[in-house]
């Protein structure tokens, strides 16, 4: 008998072979909320990686949606991001357990993730790529007592490097598309990424303006090319 991370509920652990041979971790969560996450399917934006299933034909150009499509039409932001691939949509039972995991600070919810980020690097990236967390601001990363990407990231198994660091400035959130695009920069470069092609990581991906600033600025400094990896699919 196991215990379920999210709900506390005792379940039956399911053995296979993989298990058994530690070639992959155990299940920490139940079938129940296992099932609530929707993972992310089927035909998908090339670029960012949102699914084409629920995204109307006029809200897509060939392998693009719209987002993406006027991305790609601003000279200032035209190239920025190679491409973003995530896990999950984020619906409502994803909120509650990123807030959890984010604002609240119970660390121990990313575990539930490991399995599933090892898989998606795996499938979309290899180990050529710099693999980079998403940094937060010395005020953000003392309010939180955690950098919530980093955590992430570190569930990757596989060397991070810390070349980017951030300015405080307003929470993203209570931003709008437009303001988060046109706001000012808070990344710089703190490390050498010359010719590097460089994987972020974060938690969720929203308009993709952190990534984009972010991937702009590694640009700037010689960077070959920069994806992401995200947890979550807003």
């Amino acid at each position: 008998m196991s215990t379920c991370i999210l709900c506390h509920q005792y379940f039956e652990e399911v053995d296979s072979w993989a298990t058994l041979f530690s070639l992959v971790e155990p299940d920490p969560l139940c079938s129940s909320c296992s099932e609530k996450f929707e993972k992310i399917e089927g035909e998908l934006c090339e670029s960012c990686g949102r699914p084409f299933s629920g995204v109307a034909d006029e809200y897509r150009e060939g392998n693009l949606c719209y987002d993406c499509v006027r991305w790609e039409k601003d000279l200032h932001w035209q190239g920025i991001l190679s491409k973003n691939r995530s896990i999950y949509l984020y619906n409502d039972f994803a909120k509650d357990v990123i807030s959890l995991y984010k604002f609240r600070g119970d660390f121990v919810i990313s575990s539930i993730f490991k399995t599933p980020l090892k898989k998606a690097f795996k499938t979309h990236f290899n180990s050529s790529y710099l693999v980079v967390s998403i940094p937060l601001s010395d005020e953000r990363l003392y309010e939180r007592g955690f950098n919530q990407a980093k955590a992430l990231a570190a569930l990757l198994d596989v060397q991070l490097h810390e070349v980017l660091a951030r300015t405080h400035f307003e929470k993203q959130s209570k931003k709008g598309r437009s303001e988060r695009i046109s706001g000012e920069n808070v990344f710089r470069v703190t490390g050498e990424v010359q010719d590097k092609e460089i994987l972020l990581v974060d938690d969720i991906y929203t308009t993709g303006s952190t990534l984009r600033h972010a991937g702009k600025e590694l640009l700037k400094a010689g960077a070959k090319s920069v994806s992401s990896l995200t947890l979550m699919r807003g």
